[in-house]
């Protein structure tokens, strides 16, 4: 529906012209109104930006991120896709506005139950209006760009959210340390050693953590969401960490590691998907050495037993707190010799 909604809206303002910004569209996104020769595509979120640029779209991570190719150049004109975080959506506005020349139209187009209503009750009220189409419990509208100045009081502001420690709006847990997070570092072993890697780093809390025991020689932090592994590069200044802006469940370690240590994420869009953790264990199981181990994070509910008595020959639960679960596994198994876990419980 999003599509019938922009490409209206899209004929109504007569088309775009110049460099055409494309922003945070949603997972499988139709950009067939856009054109693919002047079109740059921003988003943040890795496995997204890696499926677009092998479909020929150009791609960064940010507003003002660098990329090159044919929309290159001042960008005449952008649309985009109002995000869940309010706040997210009004720094990435204000981004925009300081970027494309006044009077440019900003198209918006967003979904009733992600707050596109109250966007744009905001956004009219500081743009002329050019546009605007209902359809499909859902708006897209058009306003000239106003300018900067007008969206000043929009701009993203970094927080501090525990002592040296940064976030910034869009984040995961932008307010504050995740709750599993914090129960996975509290029954991590103090005397974790070797290679590791952190999977869904985030903004680098639990990383932080596990680098403070002086027999860990790397960690490499992974993590899908730009913005995210940004503010992680402030927060994890430790030699020891290395950071990749990467789909977890397909990066590859350079060599296999002594550990892993993830709260996967377990969210497509609104819906709880189970399936993410699910590969998020097979890909750790990968990497690490025969006598490597995963330490796991996760929400009580969800089953994530199956999966690494599938990936791993020994599973335990280590702790239950709060809705959540900390589980450890070790002695990846070879493919095809997976058998049902026997799962201990301390």
């Amino acid at each position: 529906m999003s599509l019938s909604r922009i490409g209206a809206a899209l004929d109504a303002l007569g088309g775009l012209t110049g460099p055409v910004l494309a922003v945070r569209p949603e997972e499988a996104p139709d950009l067939s109104p856009l054109p693919r020769d002047g079109t740059r595509v921003v988003t943040g979120f890795a496995p997204l930006a890696d499926a677009l640029r092998q479909g020929g779209w150009e791609v960064a991570p940010t507003v003002t991120g660098p990329a090159t190719g044919p929309a290159t150049g001042p960008a005449g004109a952008a649309v985009l896709w109002w995000p869940r975080a309010r706040a997210f959506g009004r720094a990435l506005v204000a981004e925009l506005a300081a970027v494309l020349p006044e009077g440019a139209p900003l198209v918006i187009d967003g979904q009733k139950l992600q707050g596109i209503d109250a966007a744009w009750r905001d956004l009219r009220a500081r743009g002329q209006v050019l546009a605007e189409v209902t359809k499909g419990h859902g708006r897209t509208f058009a306003i000239a760009n106003p300018g900067a100045a007008a969206f000043a009081d929009w701009r993203g502001t970094e927080t501090e959210v525990a002592p040296g420690f940064i976030t910034r709006p869009g984040v995961f847990s932008a307010d504050g340390v995740d709750a599993g997070s914090a129960l996975l570092a509290r029954h991590l072993p103090a005397d974790l050693a070797g290679a590791g890697a952190d999977l869904g780093a985030g903004w680098g809390w639990l990383a932080a953590g596990v680098l403070r025991s002086p027999r860990v020689t790397a960690l490499d932090l992974v993590e899908a969401e730009a913005e995210a592994l940004t503010c992680a590069r402030r927060n994890v200044t430790d030699p020891r960490a290395r950071f990749h802006w990467a789909d977890a469940t397909r990066w590859r370690p350079e060599r296999l590691l002594d550990f892993v240590v993830t709260n996967p994420p377990f969210h497509t869009g609104r819906a709880a998907d189970p399936a993410l953790g699910a590969a998020f264990i097979a890909a750790a199981a990968r990497m690490l050495a025969p006598s490597g181990r995963l330490w796991l994070v996760a929400n009580r509910a969800l089953p994530y037993e199956a999966p690494l008595g599938a990936a791993f020959a020994h599973v335990e639960r280590i702790a239950e707190e709060g809705g959540f679960k900390v589980l450890a596994a070790a002695r990846p198994r070879q493919r095809g010799v997976a058998r049902a876990p026997a799962i201990r419980d301390r």
